[in-house]
């Protein structure tokens, strides 16, 4: 599973940590994360997250 970048402040989804926080188990990819999910950090979407290499 890839992990995903938050191009705003930088924050790192990664799917074996998921965000237990906002209800996002471990083992998550995102493409499973729902399209209201925000970034915990700055709070911006998921639409503006960008995948790492």
């Amino acid at each position: 599973m890839k992990k995903y970048k938050c191009h705003i402040c930088g924050y790192e989804y990664d799917p074996e940590k998921g965000d237990p926080d906002g209800g996002i188990q471990p083992d998550t990819a995102f493409e499973d994360i729902p399209d209201d999910w925000q970034c915990p950090v700055c709070g911006i979407g998921k639409d503006e997250f960008m995948p790492m290499n």
